[in-house]
């Protein structure tokens, strides 16, 4: 088991390497493509509730929101990983998201618990569960791998059941979590201001169904068929619009904001030829980073050409530092060796940039994953 597990992390972290080469170049496109998975399915019923199964409540839901997409936001396309009452494997979903190269998934589940008056929404971006809750919805929604004939093959020995096996997914730090986690705000703000939901928040754990996935993905949790008061809820054809509206809402003001930031960026690429490299640092309120040969900071655009200082576009933000990676000017705000200070000086600059994210660099100026930097910083 353990040298299974040994190679199955090495896949992944090959794959984040990829991923994060990917995300790049995230910025510079408009969003023309989404895929929209009901989870569950034929063989597999998920959870049930008194009167009805997952599998049929998250296809009603999904087709609602893809009609959503379909018929305010025509310029978008959408793609279903199924459509009618058949079992998709896990890995399938994520490829037919790769293959059609979206640029959203978003896997749509409803919840289950032994306790019959929990209730409330929860979305969720790819990562390592910080709870036993997190953990027992992860395990609950990887057991449909076990309806997968040749399961322990394709997953490398993947047992939905190990917590040893979820160690995996504390490798997947990279630019789509970060860019996943503002999805997934965007949905659980709309369920509980407009859908009036009970919102359990964004939450992170490791779901099968996103690892493979090479663009920002969620996993959405509607409801808690377990609770009768819920469960008629999302039965109800108004529950279900409400549910779909929501999602909807959520992924078109994340479209808005992802394309007015990546629209500005075009035309600095079309019309910018400067080649002045800012060189400055802000301290978010520490004084001793010097000291420290890792520095966190907060990655706010990149361009294919240098952005001068002063741009309208970082009013508001003083001290801000360029960096070239490859072919691309990184431009970042905050300098600190806390991690903890850096997360928090996040929300305050999200107010302007919701897409923004965290990234590590050393003292020579090198790129670094953030768990190596968050292990070296703790040793």
């Amino acid at each position: 088991m353990r040298c299974r597990l040994t190679l199955l992390m090495l896949i992944f972290l090959n794959f984040c390497l990829i991923s994060t080469s990917s995300a790049q170049k995230e910025e510079k496109y408009s969003i023309k493509t989404i895929v929209i998975d009901a989870g569950h399915g034929g063989k597999d019923d998920g959870a049930s509730g008194k009167k009805v199964k997952e599998k049929e409540i998250v296809l009603a839901i999904a087709l609602k929101l893809g009609t959503y997409i379909e018929e305010n936001l025509p310029d978008v396309k959408v793609i279903y990983t199924r459509t009618k009452d058949v079992f998709v494997p896990l890995d399938e979903r994520a490829d037919i998201a790769n293959k059609n190269k979206a640029d959203l998934f978003i896997s749509i589940h409803c919840n289950g618990n032994k306790n019959p008056n929990a209730y409330g929404t929860e979305t969720y971006a790819m990562g390592l569960h910080k709870t036993d809750g997190n953990f027992e919805v992860a395990k609950m929604e990887n057991s449909a791998i076990l309806f997968e004939e040749d399961y322990s093959t394709k997953y490398e020995g993947f047992d939905p059941n190990s917590a040893e096996s979820y160690i995996i997914f504390s490798f997947l730090q990279n630019t789509f979590i970060e860019q996943s986690l503002n999805y997934a705000s965007f949905v659980e703000t709309e369920f509980a201001t407009r859908a009036l939901r009970k919102s359990r928040g964004v939450k992170q754990a490791g779901f099968l169904v996103l690892w493979k996935t090479t663009m920002p993905s969620v996993l959405v949790e509607v409801g808690f068929l377990t609770n009768p008061q819920e469960e008629r809820y999302l039965i109800s054809s108004e529950g279900q619009e409400y549910i779909a509206s929501a999602i909807y809402r959520a992924f078109k003001n994340y479209k808005s904001t992802i394309e007015e930031k990546s629209m500005f960026v075009t035309k600095l690429n079309t019309d910018l030829k400067y080649e002045t490299i800012v060189s400055s640092y802000d301290s978010v309120n520490t004084t001793n980073y010097s000291e420290s040969d890792i520095f966190f900071k907060v990655q706010i655009a990149s361009s294919t050409n240098s952005i001068p200082s002063d741009s309208e576009f970082f009013k508001g933000f003083e001290n801000i530092e360029e960096y070239k990676f490859d072919q691309y000017y990184k431009y970042t705000v905050g300098s600190t060796s806390s991690f903890e200070k850096i997360v928090d000086y996040k929300k305050i600059v999200e107010e302007k940039f919701p897409d923004a994210f965290i990234i590590a660099v050393d003292q020579n100026k090198n790129l670094i994953p953030i768990n190596e930097a968050i292990n070296k910083i703790n040793k």
